[in-house]
């Protein structure tokens, strides 16, 4: 590991990322070694056992009932460490210089091997690691704790064991956050009940789709939205969509070598994955390829091409298409599917030809690392989509979930057929509810939209916040696809206005439904 001494010989200055609300620093080589002082007491553990898991969930529980989020800065270091011993005791830990101010507006600037930043984070390194080992008796080195390798954003993942340094951590001026990273309630739950499956589905009845040149099926649900309609005026041609969510199956031709076919030629598809198999540093990428379901379901709701298979046809089938692979299922519960998810918002963040990233996944448990990625994602232009929340065990009370819930997502969510909104069945929704999707028969809960399957050009169904997300998404590329110079801000602001409520908002579905032929038609 570098000491700070070989640090302070690095070419780049502090001044490249100071902002305008921080106090000036002095330049690189004069600054002395980062702080670590703790800052006031905190109460010894004397002996106490760590929370079982039913007792930290009854105190997320009552923060989600009371505030309406749940944060780990929320509860006591009794309690966090507890959620580190219940699982796999990573740490997620935000750093900064002592005085930075402002990061949020500009963690897109931010430059980690600066020298400045760079000293804060392998201070921090070393202080766990000595004293792990002081506390332990060990001799272990960083690589030993440190968990998934260096992130280009200012955090880092790292075992802790010991309640008092992850005590002391939380009480550093450089320590933004330091949260467990693997704690969720759904850890338990079967890849069912989150969100995976992706067969095709038996004995769609014809009034289900229409079926268009040169022989694509139509979703029923596109009518609700004028999606057909849009499509005189825009495919969505030219605007790539960024996708985070379980990866592209091999076995879908229209995914694949069929994506730039028929009606949906000049286009690409890029595949890649950030979700590892395991945390240690030398922990390998799992790959792109979708063995949920869940991701391959979203993709052709998205950009599925309009061929003569008969397979169903996505929204903007003429977008192109970035997808990632960050988690194992919709749940953002693991360790390794918070790093994955937060490395594919910074790949897709730092991508100029993408506009729009749709993400229909989440959790209840909000982190820091997470939102640091969406921020940066958002500080660079990105429109980015997020799913309101589509009901687990757990979950089945509960309103709009994380990233959902942050201004810097647009959080979208399902409804019923009629004309007085109803949630669907498994939605979630809520005052943080921007728009939403009809994606469900009032009278047949099983009447859900079609998108490709895992194989084969037999349409799927799939449903809850997750469809009504990526059918959002796919809406906005037709809109930035008539007029490409339009900024993010204008491309909301025409999906707004061409929706039900506009220009006032319902309480539990936000704006409500788009008419995308309305909103095509009012870009100049």
């Amino acid at each position: 590991m570098q000491t700070f001494s070989r640090l302070l010989m690095a070419a780049s200055l502090w001044t490249l990322v100071a902002c305008q609300t921080a106090p000036p620093l002095p330049p690189a080589d004069a600054l002395p070694a980062p702080d670590l002082t703790v800052q006031g007491t905190y109460p010894p553990l004397e002996g106490r056992p760590a929370l079982s898991r039913d007792a930290i969930d009854r105190q997320v529980l009552s923060h989600l009932m009371t505030e309406g989020e749940f944060r780990w800065d929320m509860v006591d270091d009794h309690t966090r460490w507890s959620a580190l011993v219940r699982t796999d005791s990573i740490v997620s830990i935000g750093y900064q210089p002592e005085g930075f101010q402002g990061l949020a507006e500009h963690i897109h600037e931010v430059d980690v091997q600066d020298p400045a930043w760079r000293a804060v984070r392998e201070a921090l390194i070393d202080f766990v690691v000595t004293q792990t080992n002081l506390r332990n008796g060990q001799a272990l080195a960083a690589r030993d704790l440190l968990a998934f390798g260096e992130s280009p954003l200012p955090y880092f993942n790292i075992k802790v064991w010991d309640y008092e340094l992850l005590a002391q951590l939380r009480r550093m001026k450089v320590v933004r956050y330091a949260e467990p990273m693997g704690y969720g309630t759904e850890t338990d739950f079967s890849r069912s009940e989150s969100g995976c499956d992706g067969n095709p589905a038996e004995n769609i009845p014809p009034a289900d789709y229409t079926t268009i040149a040169p022989g694509a099926k139509v979703s029923w649900n596109f009518a609700s939205m004028n999606i057909q309609g849009a499509w005189q005026q825009s495919t969505g041609n030219n605007i790539t969509v960024g996708l985070i969510d379980t990866g592209l199956s091999p076995d879908q031709d229209k995914l694949n070598g069929g994506f730039a076919s028929g009606y949906s030629t000049n286009r690409f598809r890029q595949k890649y994955g950030t979700f590892v198999t395991g945390w240690w540093w030398w922990a390998s990428v799992d790959g792109p390829n979708d063995d949920c379901g869940h991701g391959t379901s979203m993709a052709g709701v998205i950009a599925a091409p309009r061929t003569a298979s008969g397979s169903a046809v996505g929204v903007a089938y003429e977008a192109n298409l970035v997808s990632y692979r960050g988690t194992d299922d919709v749940v953002i519960n693991e360790s390794r599917e918070k790093d994955g998810v937060s490395d594919a918002l910074y790949a897709l963040g730092s991508r100029s030809d993408v506009r729009i990233i749709s993400m229909s996944l989440g959790d209840v448990f909000y982190s820091g690392q997470v939102n640091d990625a969406v921020q940066y994602a958002y500080n660079q232009g990105k429109l980015i989509f997020a799913a309101a929340g589509t009901s687990l065990s757990w979950t089945s009370w509960w309103g709009v979930i994380f990233p959902a819930n942050l201004s810097t997502t647009v959080a979208v969510t399902g409804v019923k057929t009629g004309s007085s909104l109803q949630r669907c069945d498994i939605c979630h929704d809520g005052s943080q509810v921007d728009f939403v999707v009809e994606m469900q028969d009032a009278n047949d809960a099983n009447r859900l939209p079609i998108t490709l399957a895992q194989s084969g050009d037999a349409p799927g169904r799939v449903g809850g916040s997750s469809v009504a997300t990526a059918t959002t998404a796919g809406i906005a590329a037709l809109v930035w696809a008539v007029n490409p110079g339009q900024n993010r801000s204008q491309v909301l602001q025409r999906m707004k206005e061409a929706s039900q409520f506009y220009p006032s908002r319902n309480g539990s579905f936000g704006w409500g439904k788009i008419d995308a032929q309305a909103a095509v038609a009012a870009v100049q």
